[in-house]
């Protein structure tokens, strides 16, 4: 059986803005009918990486390819990709399908077929029923779908989305994923997500690439790289005025090595397990057990690991240090 093509293939991508260096050696690649989640921290270069390889700026090193369109050649690498920026103006005067066609005529097609594609594109994502309604009507989830039709009206071999759910309710959210799923596999296109929504790139995407400080620290597969995560950590929350002793109570335990306080919101500690404590649901007991005892409130229990949200707070935390 065939392996599918990549259509994106970037290779030691590196850039400068002054003597600082906000991207080095970035590398990775794309295959058709695959979603690959661009992850990382504000500041970690998944900007300026996507800026390049959308050719709004030009690498300082190294090179990309996109459906066998070098990176010199950025008209051409224009008319194969599809981009939904994070924030993008839309003519409030103007229908979907009105935009659509626009669109249409600019990458060639006639007026005819600009507009019979439109239609096509807005079925698609779920607007055929308000394809004649001003764009200044939709709500905040029909602009993301106007946005992603008009990203697929070139029919491109890659498509960047950055931030698609952002502010959408947890069924429209789930439903946009949906849409993104079905570019993918029935487009045969390669999708590239950006998203701060963790849970949602580890239900959707097939690989992802996770950047920290202008630097790769993890890709592959999504089961790959959460394989990564720590397997013997277990968080707990509890008021802060009991850390102390929650602290002191839960290091005692046998099956613990050690407690230490957790990062982010107050309150949280972090246990070590020894891996010879016994079985995992045991110790968990145990904790809560020994907390439920001492009269500790218990805000928040986490077992942690093989969530890529683990993986990601664990590898970006150390790249900083």
């Amino acid at each position: 059986m065939n392996q599918p093509a990549h259509v994106l293939v970037a290779e030691h991508l590196r850039k400068f803005y002054g003597p600082r260096l906000a991207l080095r050696d970035l590398s990775f690649s794309l295959q058709a009918g695959r979603i690959l989640g661009f992850l990382g921290p504000n500041g970690a270069g998944k900007t300026t990486s996507i800026r390049i390889l959308t050719t709004i700026m030009e690498p300082d090193a190294g090179q990309f390819v996109v459906d066998g369109i070098g990176y010199q050649y950025p008209d051409q690498i224009r008319r194969k990709i599809g981009v939904l920026p994070e924030s993008f103006g839309l003519p409030k005067q103007m229908t979907g399908l009105e935009y659509l066609t626009y669109f249409g005529q600019l990458y060639g097609r006639s007026a005819r077929d600009a507009r019979v594609y439109g239609v096509q594109l807005l079925e698609e994502v779920g607007l055929g029923h308000r394809g004649n309604s001003l764009v200044g009507t939709y709500s905040h989830g029909m602009r993301q779908r106007i946005g992603i039709a008009r990203a697929l009206v070139n029919d491109p071999s890659v498509v960047f989305l950055d931030e698609p759910t952002l502010g959408l309710d947890p069924k429209g959210q789930q439903e946009l994923n949906g849409l993104v799923k079905r570019i993918a596999v029935e487009r045969n296109a390669g999708v590239i997500l950006c998203s701060h929504m963790l849970p949602e790139v580890e239900a959707v995407c097939d690989d992802v690439v996770i950047l920290s400080s202008g630097e790769v620290v993890a890709q592959g597969p999504v089961g790959d790289v959460t394989g990564k995560a720590e397997r013997n950590v277990v968080r707990v929350r509890v008021p802060v005025s009991a850390v102390a002793d929650a602290q002191r109570d839960l290091a005692a335990l046998s099956a613990i090595r050690r407690v230490v306080a957790g990062t982010g919101q107050p309150g949280w500690l972090r246990l070590e397990v020894d891996e010879a404590g016994g079985d995992g649901n045991h110790v968990n007991n145990r904790i809560l057990q020994a907390l439920i005892s001492a009269g500790t409130p218990i805000l928040g229990f986490e077992p942690q690991g093989g969530r890529l949200q683990d993986v990601f707070l664990d590898l970006t935390t150390k790249a900083l240090k």
